[in-house]
């Protein structure tokens, strides 16, 4: 979920004669349609009146040459947001049993003109005034710039799937304070009841289109709970739904003046109550820093409301510090908001240093626990939102063990993650910028999509109060050209009409989920073909790093319990540092060195095997300049890895499969003034 946005645009006014030309087709138009023999991807019951799909022919299936499967993957969508936040700040549902006018019409505080629009003023400026009239006439809504109003009708779904999109992750989302600040609402604003019934009603969703095609299993909507299931649904040629969960506080983790206010046991009870809701990608962070992570800043007037929540929300505003590296965090905003009047009295929001960029918050020890959570339950974890210092945490876990599951579905981690993020198997998708923008960020990562062999994906963020892509203007160079065929050749697609109101991409952009195919032939147009077709292969590469996550096995440490030695150990009549501690199985016990430099720690694995990988989770006392040293008779010595820039934290030092029996690191140079010390080291084989 992303919040950033445009004032309104205005809408032609709707004729009398469309209108009754509306009432006419509802009267006297065709019926649903049950005649035996209809092409599978056609509803034999589709409600009457409804949107249309304006996509003819008949979607593919199957694989590729290769085996592969093939479409397009929207790796960040919210069907069901207008059930989130209270329930009123998306207007509008994505399917209801009354009809289209029923789940099409505005918030009723919305009328008679969009005045009590409240959050679309408070984060986007202007006034929030509209038409708040939908279904049929949709003067004003659904826009590309118009941010509260639902984006993911189902049958606007239905175009995307029919125009090739094969995978779409469905991600409950939710925040409680925006919930509590905000008036209008009409349930709970508890996180998780919300991402419950959000899971519920993708669930009721799939089998209301069940229901069109004559019963369970037979639509195109297929929620699926693991990669292989998925592979065979699109060979079928039908939609893939995997279900995910970004919200602020999940498992009730919220951190109150830097108190957890969750334990162990909720994040497994957490975890394992949305595995078994069909969960299997999440964020640990979003917006708020929490107990279990530091996120990633929002920019401008909505960045200062942002920071008013989190301190209403935890007691503490964002604090900031000088970034190590070359990532950074995005700049907090600090222009003025509406939302400061929340603030107690005498509360402002403080000003921050330009040169110190960085959350000061990583992954707590809570939020430590909960990625190795996700691990042992095969998920992939949500980078996105997280601070530069939580996700670069939580990759050296991943690189520790090999682990692929990480993903970056809308352009919300610095750019600079970006090969690690490949180089573990991971999936990388762009947000749903214009084609302009969206293809200079394509090409700028192209070389390594080639490198690693992988697609790419996009993320839409519908209903998640961001903008999408604007009207080049009916006279753009390359516009779109209506009809035109489907990437893979075998549809053609045509403007959509829903009630009196017809889409043209060229001046209506990226108002609503339907349109995606025709943002699709844009940035084909824009952008070139390749950025096509390695959009056409996401589906693939995103299934391909899930499979993956399924299938990672922990690999043994070779270390563990093994006899260690080491040149010095710290003396303490208290506890213990000697260099056994540090291959205890125990992440609470360390080995310490004397408090000089030229000292080293080492192994012996009990006999000879093949060793690529060597971990090492360093205390406060880190090596800054050492070696990772192997041999084969404990006198013979050869420097497998080596550093001069260590930083700390959990190192992982990857070469090339060498014979060892004895394993050696070996410090030049301490990063503090005190010695070397090492909590646990691993050692695994290739």
């Amino acid at each position: 979920m992303t919040m950033t946005g445009r004032p309104y645009r205005r809408r032609r006014e709707v004729t009398v004669v469309s209108l009754l030309l509306l009432v006419l087709a509802t009267v006297l138009g065709p019926t649903p349609s049950s005649a035996a023999g209809a092409d599978w991807w056609t509803p034999t019951a589709r409600p009457a009146p409804d949107s249309q799909v304006d996509v003819t022919g008949e979607p593919f299936t199957g694989t590729d040459s290769a085996g592969d499967v093939r479409g397009f993957v929207d790796a960040h969508n919210h069907l069901f947001s207008n059930e989130a936040f209270g329930g009123r700040l998306i207007c509008g549902k994505v399917f209801s049993e009354a009809g289209v006018a029923d789940a099409l019409k505005d918030c009723p505080e919305h009328y008679p003109d969009g005045t009590l629009a409240l959050f679309d003023y408070i984060t986007h400026g202007g006034d929030g005034k509209h038409d708040p009239v939908g279904w049929p006439t949709f003067q004003d809504w659904p826009a590309y710039d118009s941010m509260t109003h639902q984006a993911n009708y189902y049958a606007w779904v239905e175009r995307a799937w029919r125009g090739g999109q094969r995978v779409l992750v469905n991600d409950l989302v939710t925040n409680g304070m925006i919930c509590s600040v905000y008036p209008f609402k009409n349930r709970s604003c508890d996180e998780m009841t919300s991402i419950r019934l959000q899971a519920k009603l993708t669930y009721d969703l799939q089998a209301y289109i069940d229901k069109m095609y004559g019963g369970t299993g037979k639509g195109w909507f297929r929620i699926v709970l693991d990669s292989a299931q998925a592979r065979e649904v699109i060979k079928q040629g039908k939609l893939a739904v995997v279900l995910g969960v970004e919200t602020s506080e999940p498992f009730g983790c919220k951190q109150i003046l830097d108190i957890a206010q969750c334990s162990q046991a909720d994040v497994d009870k957490g975890l394992d109550e949305l595995y078994a809701l069909g969960v299997r990608s999440m964020f640990l962070c979003h917006k708020f820093d929490n107990a279990l992570c530091g996120v990633r800043f929002d920019e401008g007037g909505l960045g200062t409301a942002i920071n008013v929540g989190q301190f209403l929300s935890t007691g503490t505003f964002w604090q900031t510090e000088k970034c190590t590296g070359p990532q950074h965090d995005n700049p907090i905003g600090t222009a003025a908001s509406a939302a400061e009047a929340d603030l107690p009295a005498g509360t402002d929001v403080p000003s921050y240093d330009a040169d110190a960029q960085c959350n000061t918050r990583g992954l707590t020890a809570l939020g430590e626990y909960a990625v190795r959570g996700m691990m042992k339950r095969k998920m992939m974890l949500e980078i996105d939102h997280m601070s530069v210092k939580a996700t670069g945490q939580a990759l050296d876990i991943f690189e520790a063990a090999d682990y692929p599951g990480v993903l970056s579905s809308h352009s919300w981690m610095d750019l600079n993650w970006t090969e690690r993020v490949y180089s573990l198997g991971g999936f990388v998708a762009q947000y749903m910028h214009g084609s302009q923008a969206f293809g200079a960020e394509a090409a700028r990562t192209d070389a390594l999509r080639d490198k690693y062999g992988v697609g790419y994906g996009f993320g839409t963020d519908f209903n998640g109060v961001g903008d999408h892509p604007a009207p080049r203007g009916a006279d753009a160079a390359h516009k779109v050209t209506y009809p035109f065929k489907s990437v893979d050749g075998g549809s053609v697609i045509d403007r959509q009409t829903v009630g009196t109101r017809t889409f043209d991409f060229n001046t209506d952009g990226g108002a609503e989920a339907g349109l995606i195919p025709d943002w699709i032939e844009d940035i084909r147009l824009v952008a070139g073909q390749d950025v096509v077709d390695d959009l056409f292969r996401g589906a693939e590469s995103y299934l391909g790093t899930w499979g993956s996550t399924e299938r990672h096995q922990a690999s043994v440490n070779l270390a563990r319990g093994r006899t260690a030695t080491a040149g010095s150990s710290e003396s303490n009549p208290f506890t213990s540092y000697q260099p056994g501690r540090a291959v205890d199985g125990d992440d609470a016990t360390r080995w310490a060195s004397d408090w000089s430099d030229d000292q080293y720690w080492q192994v012996d694995l009990g006999s000879t095997h093949l060793v690529s990988r060597v971990t090492l989770d360093w205390e406060r006392a880190y090596g800054k300049s050492y070696r990772v040293e192997l041999s084969t008779d404990g006198a013979t010595w050869t420097t497998a890895w080596s550093t001069t820039s260590g930083d700390g934290g959990l190192d992982t030092a990857r070469f090339t499969g060498t014979p060892a029996r004895y394993v050696r690191v070996h410090g030049l140079d301490r990063g503090t003034d005190w010695g070397y010390s090492l909590y646990e080291v691993g050692v695994h084989s290739a």
